[in-house]
């Protein structure tokens, strides 16, 4: 494993043994897969622009429009995956406009955040039915009350069969959200060593998730094991991120976690 110079502790520093100085740190050793940060999240849902802060969301919220029913599209059969009309089609039927009005997504703003669409297991006495209906699962996140929202759409129907509640349960995040927690971070104080390190790779100014490629994981707090500004990480929806320049290094942000749900940013390191 190549030997790499730190930019600011000036020494080198071995493969994963990585200084962290400041806020953050460039790193220039092969993380797990370049492809595995631009692909972050596996969510079909393009990286958003970065939010413009909870108080101007909140302001530029407009009344809920309710959409006609989706069209058809290309359908599948049987136990088919999806295809890419279905699942526009069962995205759409699964945000009713009681849902969409009473959540919030990870900009804060009013609809849910679409966290992905699968295949419905069929149901006990359908298995061996060649005619039994598809159904597909949509999950949503919640930011408003931090719910998992799971609804199961009828896709020859079009009717939401059911719907499921959870708390405390923090499903992979999605790309927009990745997203979301990188602007928090450049936005925020503790972002200075990011966008520094940043500057020293291309001589440009950080100034949006889109320079970066993003991959991140979901943290979870341990009694006493963090400041207890993260403590609520678990039922709060909170990220550590494992930015990427493009063609370039990772950088190291570890000791960094963004609380989607609080919109904070706070350091491991207290």
């Amino acid at each position: 494993m190549r030997n790499v110079v730190h930019r600011h502790l000036g020494k080198v520093v071995a493969g994963a043994a990585i200084a962290v100085a400041g806020t953050a740190a460039m790193v220039a050793v092969t993380l797990p897969g370049t492809a595995g940060a631009d692909d972050a999240g596996g969510n079909r849902a393009g990286a958003q622009q970065a939010a413009q802060g909870q108080e101007q969301g909140q302001a530029d919220v407009r009344p809920g429009v309710v959409e006609e029913a989706p069209a058809q599209g290309d359908e599948g059969t049987g136990r088919d995956p999806l295809t890419d009309d279905e699942m526009k089609r069962v995205e759409r039927l699964a945000v009713s406009p009681q849902l969409f009005n009473s959540s919030e997504n990870a900009e804060g703003k009013r609809g849910p955040q679409r966290l992905g669409v699968d295949l419905a297991e069929p149901e006990a006495g359908e298995v061996d039915d060649p005619d039994a209906p598809r159904r597909a699962d949509v999950t949503f996140y919640d930011y408003k009350d931090d719910t998992l929202v799971t609804r199961t759409v009828n896709l020859d129907t079009g009717k939401v069969e059911q719907t499921g509640t959870q708390h405390g349960v923090q499903p992979p995040l999605s790309r927009a959200e990745l997203s979301e927690a990188a602007q928090l971070l450049i936005d925020d104080p503790l972002g200075a060593g990011l966008k520094a390190d940043y500057k020293d790779a291309v001589d440009k100014e950080l100034t949006s998730p889109d320079q970066l490629l993003l991959a991140g994981a979901v943290y979870r707090a341990v009694p006493g094991a963090q400041p207890a500004v993260l403590d609520q990480c678990g039922e709060h929806r909170c990220v550590r991120l494992f930015p990427k320049i493009k063609n370039g290094s990772w950088i190291d942000a570890r000791s960094l976690v963004i609380d989607l749900s609080a919109r904070k940013v706070a350091s491991l390191r207290g």
